[in-house]
């Protein structure tokens, strides 16, 4: 693709643009006016609605690749001069390095997409003993747990065709967005025993966790965690309880894989706790040094310079003992 791009950019005849830019400048308009009103129609046509057809028809308004083979078979024919095939492929070539321009002009210009909560019911005066912030693929096998005992919980989320496709299942989730303080009021964060943040984005989940240590330190914090650098910020930030969404599944993976080797189910278990155990060891590590690479060397497979030998899971149950007593020194 990059070599595509460079080639384009060597048909663009810079002396025909400064000769010509009247012409070219024209056209360029000319066609991605014309290309992005005939995108709109047709997506309107096919269902879409203003804003989307829009979108669409700003992103595909520039020419296409095949277009330079088109002229160059046209001037070969004999179809079109070298002067008007030098003009058209300038045309083409500047409504593709100015589509990116377009485009954020657009976004800029265009007001913000409205979310239709048709359907949809708000968090508003609720209350529950666990509050659940987000829904997505995490949350809902979280909920699970809670859901089985027969907890009072509350679950907002702020995506709306979550929340509809959802509701198919039988569930009952609420539109709101956790980031914001009004939204946890509403939703019954100041009565909670736990909130649980299981929103998929850190910089969400960090900023909730910041209010609610705030603002409601009554309740239980438990977050999802996203990679290890996160949950060393979940930690700092007070949490009482955080997990990194992929470490229990990969620690079961890797069991699993053991297994199916042949490996003896408690053999494959024991070893995944004690890298459970190595892990949490790690981590304790990388609290105190304030570096991931803190505990680097008690990973398995790890060849760092420098890094000292991590010792044996198991410590020695019995003092050593002399095995050969005759080739012991003795001492003078």
């Amino acid at each position: 693709l990059g070599l595509f791009f460079l080639s384009v950019g060597m048909a663009l005849d810079l002396t025909v643009v400064a000769n010509n830019w009247p012409l070219i400048l024209s056209g360029v308009l000319a066609l991605m006016l014309a290309k992005g009103v005939c995108i709109y129609i047709v997506a309107r046509i096919m269902g879409s609605d203003h804003r989307q057809a829009l979108d669409r028809g700003v992103v595909m308004a520039q020419g296409g690749e095949f277009a330079f083979v088109l002229f160059s078979a046209a001037a070969a024919a004999g179809v079109i001069g070298v002067e008007v095939n030098a003009n058209l492929t300038a045309i083409v070539v500047l409504s593709m390095a100015l589509t990116p321009l377009f485009v954020l002009l657009h976004d800029r210009l265009m007001p913000a997409r409205e979310v239709s909560l048709d359907g949809v019911e708000a968090a508003d005066g609720l209350s529950g003993s666990v509050l659940m912030i987000g829904f997505g693929r995490f949350g809902q096998v979280a909920s699970q747990s809670l859901l089985a005992r027969d907890v009072d919980v509350t679950i907002i989320d702020n995506d709306v065709d979550m929340i509809h496709n959802a509701e198919r299942f039988g569930f009952k989730i609420y539109y709101g967005d956790g980031t914001r303080l009004d939204v946890l009021h509403a939703s019954g964060a100041a009565s909670a025993r736990a909130i649980a943040v299981c929103v998929n984005n850190a910089q969400d989940a960090d900023r909730i966790v910041e209010l609610v240590a705030h603002q409601f330190p009554q309740a239980k914090l438990l977050v999802r965690s996203f990679d290890r650098e996160h949950s060393l910020r979940l930690i700092h930030a007070g949490v009482d309880y955080q997990i990194r969404e992929t470490f229990e599944s990969a620690l079961q993976f890797g069991q699993a894989a053991l297994m199916e080797l042949g490996a003896d189910r408690d053999d494959a278990r024991e070893i995944a706790e004690q890298i459970r155990e190595r892990d949490a060891e790690r981590f304790e590590l990388e609290m105190a040094g304030g570096s991931l690479r803190a505990g680097a060397h008690m990973v398995f497979g790890t060849a760092l310079p420098g890094v000292p030998t991590p010792t044996p899971f198991t410590a020695p149950k019995r003092k050593a003992r002399t095995l050969n007593a005759d080739e012991v020194p003795e001492e003078e």
